[in-house]
């Protein structure tokens, strides 16, 4: 009987955050694009973002577009001869995120789980490690961290349109909780995109504070 109470507590927690309010969303941090064409390639990169863009680097057009010169190892060239690893954003949307699956990890184990989690979702070891170094501080030190990679609740307000069009796109987006105490949540299946040709990578993240 506890252990049916306690499930359908969790169910219960789990199902309020699949419907959070926007004042309890934070921002879109850190999402970060890589360009990685066959050849030398002049790329432009269009972000219909349904909400309020709070930062950009290198700065985004007025029309939200970045124009650069992209190599095949990923070193981003701008018109004025500036070179980039990749290209920048924050926003804040009014928009929830999908928590309908996902999983519930120590805050411990956060740093095995994401290198494993991103491994899976397609990432390379160097996009990986950037994704780990600026998410990590935030989250090893909780009790517990509530983490689901988000699809279309995430790219259906985050649009990106590139010129040329690319052969592959893996986009990884992790909305996530502290928590004090584990839940129960059913398990998410990652899976990866074939990277093959031009390929366009993003990853990001959002926290979720009460």
């Amino acid at each position: 009987m506890k252990k049916l109470l306690c499930l359908l507590l969790s169910l219960l927690f789990v199902g309020a955050l699949a419907g959070c309010t926007p004042e309890e969303l934070a921002g879109d941090a850190k999402p970060v694009v890589y360009l990685y064409p066959e050849e030398e390639t002049e790329v432009t990169v269009r972000l219909d973002y349904q909400g309020d863009l709070t930062c950009t680097y290198p700065a985004i057009s007025a029309d939200h577009t970045w124009t650069v010169t992209a190599a095949p190892d990923g070193t981003l060239t701008d018109s004025a001869g500036e070179t980039y690893n990749y290209l920048y954003w924050e926003g804040a949307s009014a928009d929830a995120y999908d928590f309908s699956k996902g999983f519930c990890v120590k805050g411990a184990d956060t740093a095995a789980f994401l290198e494993e989690a991103l491994r899976q979702l397609g990432l390379t070891r160097r996009e990986a490690n950037e994704f780990i170094v600026y998410w990590l501080p935030r989250m090893e030190s909780n009790p517990y961290n509530l983490i689901a990679f988000q699809g279309e609740a995430y790219t259906d307000r985050a649009r990106l349109t590139v010129t040329p069009a690319p052969d592959s796109v893996l986009r990884v987006f992790m909305a996530w909780q502290a928590l004090e105490g584990e839940v129960e949540i059913p398990p998410q299946e990652l899976t990866a995109v074939e990277r093959s040709g031009f390929t366009v990578v993003e990853w990001g993240g959002a926290e979720i504070r009460d």
